[in-house]
């Protein structure tokens, strides 16, 4: 007979964890019962009521788990907290049911809960419409290919700002496995001179004429500006990519749900001051879906960029590095991801190299945000990437445990 082995196996997730039980060969109607105790969770609310922040203590006492609150709040001292709650998605399931019938808002605190834990099982292969064009979200990861046709951009200023020169470079975009192409008219880097919408209008009314015929991936166009994204989506783009997440014009939000576009909303803010890093940009972000929401866009129609970028996006090298290791993070959002690292001050200054030196380290990031789940990757080398992702999700993308009969 052979000796027993002891060992930790990784499950992240009640699907991985159902694997795990049929291999052993488990009851179903245990596996039922039995997936949802082998996953722990630790999961943090912000700045919560004391009559709700009570509530959540007590009932996830009487499931087995705990909720962990500010000192003060066993003697009333403070009017709200901040809760983590601790125990397996077993019982933060039940809570979710429970807080159904429970006053103070629980009722919605209950059905979010829900959504976040259903966000963090694998994510099935789903289709996006975009203005005439689809993309699938949960079966790769896609690639968007950045073309800047603007003359100074941060990396590639000047490049392409000719017409014959930007459409040569959008085919060998395309020609090298560009899911998506990012067309920007107004560099972002920092101190830059910022452009009139009729000015970005000019350098982008020619390229978008030729290309939307041209080619057949969907189009998406680099703007914070509501007159620029209205032009474009009359014309026929696909997309609109708004680095200030629809906040910095009042209009954008009415824009892209007028015509149904999808928007991909960045994080970004004046300086890098923050109380709880990823608990403000997350916030932040909650906020730019709103907008979105009440512009008649749900779902896959918001894709949101936790907005890597140093300065010129509200951060420094700490915390891009901190949102990089904490990517999955972003999933409780319940909208696909973009990750634009591509070429970035947090690189060049990670590894002390020029803007032209940093396709390792970009392709570095691109392979996390793959593990991270990631959906998306803007990207300005895109063959390099494209390859390098496509070993990553060779390896991440397929379930853990079903390659073969045995975990």
């Amino acid at each position: 007979m052979k000796e027993y082995l002891l060992r930790w196996i990784d499950l992240e997730n009640e699907t991985e964890a159902k694997k795990a039980l049929q291999q052993i060969g488990s009851d179903p109607g245990g596996i039922a019962q039995m997936a949802g105790k082998s996953i722990g969770r630790a999961i943090k609310v912000e700045n919560v009521p004391l009559p709700m922040a009570h509530i959540l203590k007590q009932e996830m006492l009487a499931l087995g788990g705990d909720a962990a609150v500010h000192r003060n709040v066993i003697v009333n001292k403070i009017e709200a907290t901040d809760l983590l709650l601790v125990g397996t998605t077993k019982q933060l399931r039940r809570l979710s049911q429970k807080l159904a019938a429970q006053p103070f808002g629980l009722k919605d605190f209950g059905k979010r809960l829900k959504a976040l834990l259903d966000g963090l099982e694998p994510p099935k292969p789903r289709v996006l419409s975009c203005r005439g064009k689809e993309l699938t979200f949960g079966e790769r990861t896609l690639i968007m290919g950045i073309l800047n046709v603007t003359p100074d951009s941060f990396s590639d200023g000047g490049k392409f700002y000719t017409l014959d020169k930007a459409i040569r470079q959008a085919e060998s975009l395309v020609e090298q496995g560009a899911d998506i192409l990012d067309i920007g008219a107004e560099s972002t880097r920092p101190n830059h001179v910022p452009v009139s919408a009729e000015e970005e209008w000019e350098r982008l009314e020619g390229i978008l004429k030729v290309l939307l015929p041209r080619i057949p991936i969907p189009i998406s166009v680099d703007t914070y500006k509501a007159d620029t994204a209205e032009r474009a989506l009359e014309l026929g783009v696909h997309m609109i990519n708004d680095v200030w997440g629809l906040k910095k014009d009042p209009r954008m939000a009415e824009v892209v749900g007028k015509y149904q576009a999808p928007v991909v909303i960045m994080h970004n803010q004046e300086g890098n001051n923050y109380h709880h890093v990823l608990g403000d940009i997350l916030a932040s972000l909650q906020t730019s879906i709103r907008l979105a929401e009440e512009h008649g866009l749900a779902g896959d129609q918001i894709i949101i960029d936790p907005g890597i970028g140093g300065v010129a996006f509200g951060k420094s090298l700490d915390i891009d590095l901190e949102i990089m290791s904490r990517l999955g993070e972003f999933r409780s959002l319940g909208h696909p991801i973009l990750l634009g690292t591509s070429r970035k001050s947090m690189i060049g200054q990670t590894l002390n190299l020029p803007v032209e030196e940093r396709l390792e380290g970009t392709i570095a990031t691109s392979v996390i945000g793959v593990a991270a789940g990631v959906d998306i990757l803007r990207v300005h080398d895109v063959q390099a990437n494209k390859r390098a992702v496509q070993m990553a999700d060779a390896i991440y993308r397929q379930k853990r445990g079903e390659r073969f009969n045995g975990a």
